[in-house]
């Protein structure tokens, strides 16, 4: 292997996702200091996963999509049967002292999978909606039943937005949607009774204030105490105080927001962009049809995270559990999303490796 490769990373992928890593980090030392040692622990595993799956070749890693996905779907299905049960959830196996979160984890691996299987596709038929949709289903219901309704969510919206950015017609779509709008009344009953009343209480937030509103009005309390420059690290009384639920995982935005006002927003907010935007230059210049498949997928998986994490958090949108990629708690989400970025920096090592051949 040349040895010039070996450290030719993409740093302005690298960059944004540490300095949220870093903020992240900042955050856990005010919040525990039990949370910001496993943080770092696992920050630094995700580098290291980081620089591994850069060099991998990933014309190689799509040969094997119906393996990945099989793998996948053995694994996700072996979680509901000898997963750890945590808050009437079972998401996780323990493996070598550690848990592991495989609907997290799994994220990159399938989105090889999905991307190797759109760019196969030789047409935008119906027939080709339902296939795909065919190919989704099963993962999405395994994580429902976990229950885990946030991320089954991402792998539907992904697919989704990744059909409709290629060019699927919008009816198809919009005969889906009126399709789901007239079972929604049954599929209603198929739903946890939390997750009902999450969703109720998003429609009318104030109606149950000390109960299942708390979350999402001491989120909103915490983001607006933080004001312009915020209370400072540690001095959060929200989250200090643990009136904030989940103050390290799925409400780490609301705690951030309090801790260091709208400037961390800010931070966060801009790094996201810069992110998103080099995603995006590695799609436009991506040579081959999987390659610009991969990229769209992974471009969707992280903003609809950052959205709907931060939706969540401001009143904007109903708690389903969404991980903030980069800076909430988590070894498995941290882990997945620095794989992404590994194999995005592949992606981009190899265009830029094609160009420089076509020019010789």
């Amino acid at each position: 292997m040349n040895r010039n490769s070996i450290w030719n990373f993409d740093f302005a992928l690298l960059v944004p996702a540490i300095v949220l890593a870093m903020l992240s980090l900042a955050t856990m030392f005010s919040i525990d200091i039990t949370f910001f040692k496993s943080q770092f622990i696992f920050l630094i595993i995700g580098l290291f996963v980081f620089f591994f799956f850069s060099q991998v070749n990933y014309k190689i890693i799509q040969l094997y999509m119906a393996p990945i996905y099989i793998v996948s779907l053995a694994l996700l299905f072996i979680v509901l049967f000898l997963g750890i049960e945590s808050r009437g959830s079972v998401r996780s196996i323990e493996l070598l002292g550690f848990r592991v979160q495989f609907s997290e984890i799994l994220k990159p691996f399938l989105a090889v999978s999905l991307a190797a299987y759109l760019s196969n596709l030789k047409n935008y038929s119906f027939r080709s909606l339902l296939s795909v949709g065919l190919l989704i289903l099963p993962i999405a219901v395994l994580i429902f039943l976990e229950p885990d309704l946030g991320d089954a969510l991402i792998y539907v919206l992904v697919a989704l937005l990744t059909l409709v950015f290629f060019g699927f017609p919008y009816k198809y779509f919009l005969a889906g949607f009126a399709s789901i709008a007239a079972v929604f009344p049954i599929l209603w009953h198929f739903l946890h009774d939390y997750q009902k009343q999450r969703l109720l209480t998003f429609i009318e937030p104030g109606k149950d204030p000390l109960g299942s509103s708390y979350n999402a009005i001491q989120s909103i309390i915490a983001v607006g105490s933080g004001m312009i420059i915020g209370k400072g690290f540690g001095e959060g009384t929200q989250s200090g105080l643990r009136f904030l639920p989940e103050r390290h995982t799925d409400f780490i935005f609301a705690t951030i927001s309090e801790q260091v006002g709208f400037i961390g927003t800010l931070v966060i907010l801009g790094a996201f962009v810069f992110l998103l935007y080099r995603i995006f230059i590695i799609f436009q210049n991506s040579r081959d049809r999987f390659s610009k498949v991969f990229s769209a997928v992974c471009f969707f998986i992280i903003l609809l995270q950052f959205f709907i994490n931060a939706g969540m958090n401001v009143g904007l949108l109903p708690i389903v559990g969404v991980t903030l990629p980069f800076v909430s708690y988590g070894g498995s989400s941290l882990l997945s999303n620095f794989i992404i970025l590994g194999l995005l920096n592949a992606v981009e090592k190899s265009a830029r490796r094609d160009e420089v051949l076509e020019i010789g």
